[in-house]
């Protein structure tokens, strides 16, 4: 056969080309090539990629192959530690084109952890049927593996945790709190929270471990210490947070006896211990609600009349109808040990007040309900306690900072009880007394960083601060004023010194500073002259120009009080105006004035450590409990939280409950 013409194209499957004529590019079909981006290539000329997450450059191989950038995928750093979770929570599913069994293991442990699922889970004949239905490669584990697997997940997102509190630009404040579990072992928990680089507050669960006896405050104090260490944190700390048990003051001066000899602290630690706020709350209203009144016993009772059999429930449903209230918001019988179900209690009886009277008079055995002067006395106390409910929902917050809450909400509740000192009922009036005893007594112990933290919301800022004082001592500038300003004004200042210095019209002026001084040859007695006019130029400076970025920010007018502001929002818009006092507001901000962060964990490790997983190794349990954390976060929990709400009497389905409870089911 004669060779083809030269001006002849070649077949498609030659792989010569000619002279001049480029290669064409092949389609990069791989899934890992959206996590990457093309590079300049290096002095050897070959083509490299870099990771979106982490900057890591790879160098490409000539025929695309992917098994190191998917390699790298798997343990990426900056891999979002809730990927894994998020696939379960997500109601969307998608096809899988193959079937890997890694990643069905991972799924599996990611699924006990999520649904507080026994390890023997995986040895369920029937859950072994439907893995061998849907898939005749899934390899079947045991229990002993899953819990390996477990190990494993735990000590991966704790690398990836580690490198997140690491590259926080903010430092860390932590809450703590012991708890025993129900075969009386004692754990620890320590709760981290932190602003981000995208000014969003963080919150992750670092330890909950076992906390051998003694719980002293030595012991206390060594083993937050040693934990500090593990996570390579013990020089970002800012505040910790903790109850008013005696121990704690004990190990939270240790602890600050440590961190300062390594010169950790700020301001030597003159802000490190807050106490939990709605722990101290709780002590002032249950001071207050010892002496029960009468009109709340009845109450009391009146609900527990409603509860007590399903006739009864059906006729007090007959009275809400028939005074045409709603009855999905239903009635909740209160426990005398904790004051907040008591005002919920309050406050939904005096929605159903009619519907109480109504029963009263259709059922002749009703006995308890309230009299008009009684109601009226109620009303009283539901508006004066609203006052600390709305502090004690407001400090339990971890989605959005807490810290500058503090100051508005507890100067209401100084000025209200001092307001009910002069009610004319004894009983409001005796309420307020003991109340306001032991209020003064945390009132001149609290920390000055949570009236600072009021200073730093636009809203308020400082003229807040002397607002409240003079409102309560009758004049301004007073000495607890003053004391705030100076510890504010030597705050800032320590951010400011450890500040990177910059230019001295950084943020003053549009204009591109260049760094050629003609003045460098002129003669000695021009550049004498020409310091002198720079001298001069300093003296007739405006002080606007002279004033530090605290003055600066105080000087400008306060937003609207009523507007809905995001505090972090405003304070990233503004961090380029005022770098070094956006940087003292990131940290003041994080810092949580309650332990509610640390406590709600505890009702994951009564899930995970119930009567029939008494047995399991501490580790195990922190891994459940961590790694539930980490890769849920708040949306699972919050979706937990509903099988914890009061029930609902009004929608009771009465022929139900009563089938149910003659079967005596139980829920494994």
């Amino acid at each position: 056969m004669a060779p083809p013409p030269f001006n002849v194209a070649p077949p498609m499957d030659v792989t010569v080309l000619m002279e001049g004529q480029k290669k064409k590019r092949r389609r990069k079909t791989s899934l890992v090539w959206p996590h990457f981006e093309m590079v300049s290539p290096g002095p050897d000329k070959k083509p490299r990629c870099k990771c979106k997450r982490c900057g890591l450059v790879y160098l490409v191989p000539s025929n695309y192959g992917t098994g190191n950038l998917k390699r790298h995928l798997e343990n990426c750093v900056r891999r979002d530690t809730r990927d894994v979770g998020q696939l379960l929570l997500s109601k969307k599913g998608g096809a899988v084109s193959k079937f890997e069994p890694d990643k069905f293991r991972e799924l599996l442990v990611a699924a006990i952890v999520m649904h507080d699922l026994p390890f023997r889970f995986v040895e369920y004949t029937a859950m072994r049927a439907i893995f061998a239905y849907l898939c005749p490669e899934a390899t079947i584990i045991t229990r002993n593996t899953a819990r390996a697997d477990l190990i494993r997940m735990h000590g991966r997102e704790k690398e990836k945790i580690k490198f997140m509190l690491k590259d926080a630009p903010s430092r860390i404040s932590l809450t703590s709190d012991l708890w025993t579990s129900i075969i009386t072992d004692g754990y620890m928990c320590i709760t981290a929270h932190f602003i981000d680089r995208n000014w969003v507050l963080q919150k992750r669960v670092l330890n909950f471990c076992f906390m051998p006896p003694p719980h002293n405050g030595v012991s206390l104090s060594e083993k937050m210490y040693n934990l500090l260490c593990e996570w390579e944190i013990e020089n970002k700390v800012f505040t910790v947070t903790l109850d008013n048990a005696s121990s704690n003051d004990v190990s939270v001066d240790i602890l600050r006896t440590q961190l300062s000899i390594r010169k950790a602290l700020v301001c030597n630690g003159d802000f490190f211990h807050l106490r939990c706020c709605a722990h101290i709350l709780n002590l002032i209203v249950q001071d207050g609600l010892k002496e029960i009144d009468i009109a709340i016993q009845k109450i009391r009772e009146s609900v527990k009349y409603v509860k007590g059999s399903q006739v009864r429930k059906q006729k007090f449903l007959e009275s809400v109808n028939q005074m045409s209230l709603d009855g999905k918001r239903g009635l909740r019988q209160d426990v005398p040990t904790r004051w907040n179900s008591t005002f919920l209690m309050i406050e939904n009886a005096l929605y159903y007040r009619r519907a109480f009277c109504h029963l009263e008079l259709t059922d002749s055995n009703y006995k308890n309900c309230p009299t008009v002067d009684e109601w009226s006395k109620v009303e009283k106390i539901d508006k004066f306690l609203a006052v600390f409910y709305d502090a004690t929902c407001a400090f339990s917050g971890t989605k959005y900072p807490a810290a500058n809450l503090y100051f508005p909400s507890v100067f209401m509740i100084y000025l209200t009880l001092r307001q009910q000192m002069e009610n004319e009922d004894e009983y409001m009036r005796r309420m307020a007394v003991q109340m306001l005893a032991k209020f003064e007594k945390y009132w001149l112990d609290f920390n000055v960083l949570l009236a600072i933290a009021v200073s730093l919301d636009p809203r308020y800022k400082l003229q807040f601060v002397d607002f409240c004082y003079k409102k309560l001592y009758g004049y301004s500038g007073s000495p607890a004023y003053l004391n705030v300003h100076e510890k504010l004004f030597s705050l800032f200042l320590e951010y400011s010194s450890n500040a990177p210095i910059t230019s001295a019209t950084s943020g003053k002026r549009g204009g591109k500073v260049v760094n050629v001084s003609p003045i460098q040859s002129f003669s000695k007695e021009t550049r004498a002259v020409m310091q002198e006019f720079d001298s001069f130029e300093i003296d007739e400076e405006s002080a606007h120009s002279q004033k530090s970025q605290l003055e600066l920010y105080l000087d400008e007018p306060r937003v609207d009080r009523s507007a809905n502001l995001d505090i972090l929002s405003f304070w990233k818009a503004n961090q380029f105006r005022f770098p070094e006092l956006a940087s003292m507001a990131r940290d003041v901000l994080s810092v949580p004035i309650s332990t509610v962060a640390s406590e709600s964990t505890f009702s994951v490790g009564g899930r995970v450590i119930d009567q029939f997983r008494s047995s399991l190794r501490p580790d195990t349990v922190e891994a459940l409990v961590c790694t539930r954390d980490w890769l849920y976060g708040e949306k699972e929990l919050a979706q937990m939280k509903l099988d914890e709400l009061v029930e609902d009497v009004m929608n009771l389905d009465i022929n139900k409950a009563s089938m149910d409870d003659n079967r005596g089911y139980s829920q494994d």
